[in-house]
């Protein structure tokens, strides 16, 4: 089944229950956060609260909470705490990603890594049995509004032809254009937000990706 993560960084920050109740509304999975520390990534963007301000706005809904980070072991407890469902953090921070992840299990949450455009796929292979999902970043991560990478998406058919069986997500540019290539790569989790939420009719549009499945 696919699913559409509706990235609230696209959101309008002022208006942001009203704004992403609407995408909720009309037909979105999923919320995806994205946390950047301008250290990982040149970008700022959130903290635990608003993890759990979303938790206490829409008690429900699964958050995938994507950790832009160069020390994301820090924050593993403060966003199970707070509300987050699963966690991914990046391969490239090196050896303690695998660390986190245990971490992220042991709280009795879902854990994945992320890869950037130029991390390739049989980089995971040694990790594949202990992640629940894998996110590929099909921009290079930081900001929003970019141009998809179709190449990043090849990953996505390594994985599947590696055996993976659980979540593969793609974020970044991904819209009802190249939605149907992504998900003849594998991927079965499509993270959005500009394409969502400045949409004239993000129902009709959510409506057109999933109907790309049974095509």
């Amino acid at each position: 089944m696919i699913e559409i993560a509706a990235s609230i960084l696209a959101s309008d920050f002022l208006y942001m229950k009203d704004d992403v109740q609407r995408i909720l509304d009309a037909g979105a999975d999923l919320l995806h956060v994205d946390i950047m520390d301008a250290h990982f990534v040149p970008n700022l963007s959130f903290g635990p609260e608003i993890s759990r301000a979303l938790r206490r706005g829409f008690p429900q809904e699964q958050q995938d909470v994507h950790l832009m980070m160069t020390h994301p072991e820090d924050y593993i407890e403060a966003f199970s705490k707070a509300g987050a469902n699963e966690i991914t953090i990046h391969l490239e921070i090196g050896e303690k990603a695998i660390k986190t992840i245990h971490t992220i299990k042991d709280m009795g949450l879902k854990a994945g890594l992320t890869l950037k455009p130029d991390t390739s796929a049989d980089s995971l292979f040694p990790y594949l049995d202990l992640l629940d999902l894998v996110l590929i970043m099909t921009v290079e991560p930081g900001f929003g509004g970019q141009e998809l990478i179709p190449d990043a998406l090849n990953k996505a058919s390594i994985l599947r032809s590696h055996g993976f069986k659980g979540c593969i997500s793609a974020d970044g540019g991904i819209g009802p254009e190249n939605a149907g290539l992504a998900i003849a790569h594998g991927v079965n989790r499509l993270v959005m937000g500009t394409a969502l939420f400045k949409a004239q009719d993000p129902a009709k549009v959510i409506k057109e990706i999933k109907a790309m499945e049974q095509a």
